[in-house]
C-alpha cells in the first residue's frame, strides 16, 4: 500500500512540474468596460470615415503611387484597432 501511494505521489509531482504557471490578468475591469462602451465604437466610426476618405483620395493615391500606404493608414489600422485588438488593451492605439 505504501509503495502504491509513494508511486502516485511521485507521478503527481513529476506531472505537476511540467505544468506552466499561469499569470493573473492585469486587465482592469473598467478598462474593458470603457473599451467596449467608448473606444470600440469610436474605432468603428474611424474605420468607416477612413474608408470614405480613402475612396475620395484614391485617385490622388494612384497618381502618387501610395495606395498601399494610404489604405494602411486610413482603413487597415483603424480596422485592426476595432476588430483584432484584445479587450482593454490600449497599448496598440496611438
Amino acid at each position: 500500500m505504501k509503495t502504491k501511494l509513494l508511486t502516485v505521489v511521485c507521478v503527481t509531482v513529476i506531472g505537476l512540474c511540467s505544468v506552466n504557471a499561469g499569470h493573473a490578468s492585469d486587465d482592469d475591469p473598467l478598462d474593458v468596460v470603457a473599451d467596449v462602451a467608448l473606444v470600440r465604437p469610436g474605432c468603428f466610426v474611424t474605420t468607416v470615415l477612413g474608408s470614405a476618405v480613402f475612396i475620395v483620395a484614391l485617385p490622388i493615391a494612384v497618381i502618387s503611387r501610395s495606395v498601399k500606404q494610404t489604405a494602411d493608414t486610413l482603413v487597415v489600422q483603424p480596422a485592426k484597432a476595432t476588430f483584432t485588438r484584445p479587450l482593454g488593451d490600449f497599448s496598440t492605439l496611438r
